[in-house]
């Protein structure tokens, strides 16, 4: 940790603080997330599923993971810096978004979930908190829940922030799947709209009472799944015929309405998949251009265009020299605060820049091939270059039922953004800090 000057503190959660660092060396500035809990071994460090999927995973819109460091048994996530999330530009803001930049930003998003879920692993906690914006480039980030696709259930059903809470989980499911990310898309780009949360529960029972009035009550046609999960903890639905979202969302073109609708349904299996969102009409403006394989020093680039914004370029495959400018950070990531200084003393450290993997123990020293992930239903028209790349760089380090019903039978109204049911005004006002209920 010698190689970093720290600037300041800029959030703090549960399991660690994160501040804001330089790297003396080359000036780049970067996120350090310092966790609360000591960890005695690499293995525990390795095994974590932040560590495990973001070494899997190398995409423009998911935030880099750059090192993880175990010093005196302390242990330091390394992340690329960025300047916002999107909760913070939506607080304060009066002005409403352009339905451009929404379409540019949830383009982005679902490119890098169409990835992410290919590679087999889906978010769990997706929330504007953790969708972090730099210029016009926006990444997913804090995979501290994140879950295998290919993990055997039962799963933890106490996941994600409650207002971007999947129907399925608030019910109890042990058996839902990446649709979970899909359906917080769907609350998430409405919030984008109209700078209010679309469904801001006070508790589970209250999450779902305003679902209900939103979406309309579940049917043993919309979704029969759901009411036997209700049925099973002694759970009924409170009745209503639901409206129309475009008189929620005034702002939203058609076609908007159209995709935030079949995110938000009620059955998972009618939420289309991230890859099939990225062909809907909203995005006929968009096109998408899949990163090439090149070697460690090439520039990778993704290019999600839309309207007048041109072509974003990202340059994952080499290191940023230089500092951002006036760059602003504030808590971007889950944390908790702590006083141990980031002293010296480096005792293991897993550099994960350009995923050329270098694991320096005491004890061991590991070579790990970095498999590499297509976007869905995109055969890579590099496949001869893979295998010549692969070739030369063969040496390259590559979530009980009484306590459910008693949970949504008491509703308890806690500290958050007030519900409006009708959203008409074209300016609003920012809200109080959400409080996460994870």
């Amino acid at each position: 940790m010698e190689r970093y000057k720290i600037i300041k503190e800029v959030g703090d959660g549960t399991f660690g603080s994160v501040w804001r660092a330089i790297n003396k060396l080359s000036g780049e500035v970067v996120a350090i997330k310092k966790m609360k809990k000591k960890y005695y071994t690499w293995n525990e460090c390795v095994n974590l599923r932040e560590v495990k999927s973001l070494r899997r995973m190398n995409h423009p819109n998911i935030v880099k993971l750059k090192e993880v460091i175990r010093e005196n048994n302390i242990l330091y996530f390394v992340f690329e810096y960025m300047e916002f999330s999107l909760y913070q530009l939506m607080k304060d803001r009066e002005k409403l978004f352009s339905e451009v930049e929404i379409r540019n930003w949830c383009f982005q998003v679902f490119q890098g979930l169409a990835y992410m879920h290919q590679c087999g692993y889906f978010h769990r906690d997706l929330k504007p908190e953790n969708l972090l914006v730099t210029r016009d480039t926006i990444k997913i980030a804090d995979f501290g829940l994140a879950r295998e696709i290919s993990s055997q259930p039962p799963y933890t059903e106490y996941v994600s922030t409650r207002w971007y809470r999947a129907p399925e989980i608030l019910l109890q499911s042990y058996l839902y799947s990446s649709k979970v990310d899909m359906w917080a898309m769907g609350a998430i780009m409405a919030e984008l709209f109209t700078l209010r949360p679309l469904f801001p529960g006070a508790s589970e029972a209250d999450e779902i009472y305003k679902i209900c009035s939103v979406i309309g009550t579940p049917t043993r046609v919309s979704w029969p799944d759901g009411l036997n999960l209700a049925r099973a903890i002694n759970y009924q639905f409170p009745q209503f015929p639901g409206a129309h979202l475009s008189m929620l969302i005034p702002s939203a073109s058609d076609d908007a309405i159209n995709l935030i609708t079949s995110l938000c349904s009620w059955d998972p299996s009618k939420r289309p998949m991230a890859a099939e969102a990225l062909q809907h009409p909203f995005f006929q403006s968009c096109y998408y251009v899949p990163p090439s394989l090149r070697t460690r020093a090439a520039v990778s680039r993704t290019p999600p265009t839309v309207g007048g914004k041109g072509t974003l370029e990202q340059q994952s495959g080499r290191r940023f020299s230089g500092t951002l400018p006036n760059a602003k950070l504030s808590g971007n990531y889950s944390t908790v605060k702590t006083n141990v200084s980031l002293g010296t003393g480096v005792q293991s450290k897993l550099n994960m820049d350009n995923q050329d993997l270098s694991w320096n123990d005491k004890s061991s020293k590991i070579s790990a091939k970095q498999p590499r992930c297509w976007p869905p239903g995109r055969k890579s028209p590099f496949a001869a270059a893979a295998a010549a790349a692969a070739s030369i760089n063969k040496d390259r380090s590559a979530i009980g039922a009484a306590d459910v019903a008693d949970k949504l039978s008491n509703v308890t109204i806690g500290k958050g953004r007030p519900y409006v049911p009708q959203l008409r005004h074209s300016t609003c006002k920012g809200w109080d800090s959400v409080d996460s209920g994870v």
